[in-house]
């Protein structure tokens, strides 16, 4: 009877810290999850895009002679500055000292007939053969020249040299390259969707990788009339005045155009989650009775910490910043100060 009264009370016991388990995880269950909240707000946003693109010169010349000849003599090398008209190379002279002689002779034929036919001691086609044969002689004695001495037709630097002294010049590429670096230049491509809001002479901001931060100050410069039909773009040139010459042909560069300010909501990057799978972008925000809404957005610049809202958000509208992985929708949280 004792053993029947002791198995008794054991069994209650067991029974009674069962329940009083049970009653703590129910307990546990109903507790709300805790959250920390924000209230975000409408305010001023610059509308940037960013469009990388490489640096050009703004005039490109490829010196060389129109047939093949010997170097005679070179002036400059790579990375020298010249002036337009500056002479850079001259080439091999018989031809030219040929024409000159055959100039010479020409000229003096010329002013021989000019005075026969003034006295009408010849015949007016003699005069106009000799005037033909004269003009072209002078034409071919110029075009020698500038073949034969070389100059630079730009002012800029030298960036390339592709002979040396005494080479044969073969026509396969140019003695030289001249390039005018002052101003530079830079192509981007810019969605059709803005191009009512891009005009000639909008300021905007170059940014290199050789430069770091530094912001330089372009220009847009070109607009091209035509879309293209396969992207949807169409092209702007940038222009850059570089009197330093600190920007050089080449560099890695990223115009910055700013098309305006639009007032809209900003919310800090925490806030924001995306769904896994469709990749949507979403925030928790808290209604008057402490329940939160599941709430799709559509961001638009990052800055810094910070996100642009082009939809879904209201301005003054209150938003859960942590405890977002144990929330759903419609569900009621506890706010933690």
């Amino acid at each position: 009877m004792k053993k029947l009264s002791t198995l008794l009370i054991a069994s209650a016991a067991v029974v009674l810290m069962s329940c009083g388990q049970q009653d703590q995880n129910t307990q546990q269950v109903m507790e709300n999850p805790k959250v920390t909240v924000t209230t975000v707000n409408a305010e001023y946003v610059s509308q940037l895009s960013v469009y990388p693109t490489t640096i050009e010169a703004d005039i490109v010349n490829n010196i060389a002679p129109q047939s093949a000849a010997r170097i005679s003599k070179i002036f400059v090398e790579v990375g020298d500055k010249v002036e337009a008209g500056q002479t850079l190379a001259i080439m091999d002279k018989v031809n030219l000292d040929k024409a000159k002689l055959q100039l010479i002779n020409d000229s003096i034929e010329f002013g021989r007939i000019k005075q026969l036919h003034e006295i009408g001691a010849t015949s007016q086609s003699d005069y106009e053969a000799m005037t033909l044969k004269y003009d072209v002689t002078k034409q071919t004695y110029k075009n020698l020249l500038e073949n034969t001495v070389l100059k630079s037709p730009i002012a800029g630097i030298v960036t390339a040299r592709n002979y040396d002294v005494g080479d044969m010049y073969a026509m396969t590429q140019p003695l030289f390259v001249i390039q005018k670096i002052n101003p530079v230049k830079m192509l981007i491509n810019i969605s059709e969707s803005q191009y009512s809001q891009v005009k000639k002479g909008m300021e905007v901001d170059i940014t290199t990788e050789a430069y770091g931060d530094q912001v330089f100050k372009g220009v847009i410069d070109l607009i091209h009339p035509t879309i293209n039909a396969m992207t949807h773009t169409f092209a702007v040139e940038v222009k850059f005045a570089n009197k330093d010459l600190t920007l050089r042909p080449g560099m890695f560069a990223r115009v910055t155009v700013n098309y305006g300010d639009n007032f809209r909501v900003v919310t800090p990057d925490r806030a924001v989650m995306k769904q896994v799978g469709s990749g949507e972008q979403y925030v928790y925000v808290l209604n008057a009775d402490g329940t939160v809404t599941y709430t799709v957005v559509e961001l638009g610049r990052r800055m810094g910490n910070r996100y642009e809202v082009i939809s879904g958000l209201d301005d003054n509208a209150t938003i859960v910043m942590t405890g977002q992985t144990k929330l759903k929708n419609g569900i009621t949280v506890d706010v933690v100060k």
